[in-house]
C-alpha cells in the first residue's frame, strides 16, 4: 500500500466533515481563507478526497463558490477522503445523523486540534459502544462492560468524554426500572 501524504489541515477538514450531516466539509478551519483555502481544497479535490456538489440553499448549506446562475456549490468529503483518515464511511454517516439533530458551534482551533483529528474506526470498542447507544433500547453501563470487558468507570468515561464531549454526540440518560440508567444517542 502506498503511503498517503496529508497535512494536518487536510486531516482536520476531513475529520470535521465526518461528523457533519452529509459529510459537509464547510466551514473550513478558522483562518483558512483566500488563496490558501483554494490551494488546499484544490489538492483535496484532485486526490478525490473532497467533491464539489450543488449546495442545497433551502437547508442553508454553506457555499464554497457561486456558479453565477443564482446557485452555488458546497464541498463534501468522499468515501476515499474518510478512508484516508481511518474513518469507515458507514460509521461516519451514523455520527453525522446523530449530530444532525443538535449541531454544535465549531470550537476555536488550536495547534493541538490540528494534530488530533477525531476518528472512529469500525470494529473498535468505541464504534461498538456507539452502535449500542444507537439501538432503540439503548445500553446500560453493565451491558457496555459486558460487551467491552472494560471497568464500569471506563465505560462511563467513554460515554461522557470520548463520545459526548469529543465527538459531540447528544447522549440522553433515563432510569428504567429493572435495568438501571439507560444511555442513548438522542436524535
Amino acid at each position: 500500500m502506498t503511503e498517503v501524504v496529508r497535512s494536518d489541515t487536510q486531516c482536520l477538514i476531513l475529520s470535521r466533515a465526518a461528523t457533519r450531516p452529509g459529510n459537509l466539509a464547510l466551514p473550513l478551519p478558522e483562518g483558512l481563507v483566500g488563496a490558501a483555502a483554494k490551494m488546499v481544497v484544490g489538492k483535496m479535490i484532485a486526490r478525490g478526497w473532497l467533491e464539489e456538489v450543488e449546495a442545497n440553499l433551502r437547508r442553508s448549506e454553506p457555499m464554497w463558490r457561486e456558479t453565477g446562475d443564482g446557485h452555488g456549490t458546497t464541498l463534501i468529503a468522499t468515501e476515499a477522503g474518510l478512508e484516508v483518515i481511518g474513518i469507515e464511511p458507514l460509521v461516519a454517516s451514523a455520527v453525522a445523523i446523530a449530530r444532525k439533530a443538535k449541531p454544535k458551534p465549531e470550537p476555536a482551533q488550536t495547534p493541538d486540534d490540528a494534530a488530533k483529528p477525531a476518528a472512529i474506526r469500525a470494529g473498535t470498542k468505541q464504534a461498538l459502544i456507539i452502535d449500542m447507544l444507537q439501538r432503540p433500547e439503548g445500553a446500560t453501563v453493565a451491558e457496555i462492560v459486558a460487551a467491552t470487558s472494560w471497568q464500569a468507570h471506563t465505560a462511563r468515561g467513554a460515554i461522557s468524554g470520548a463520545i459526548k464531549k469529543k465527538l459531540g454526540l447528544p447522549i440522553s440518560a433515563e432510569k428504567v426500572e429493572g435495568r438501571g440508567t439507560v444511555y442513548r444517542v438522542s436524535v
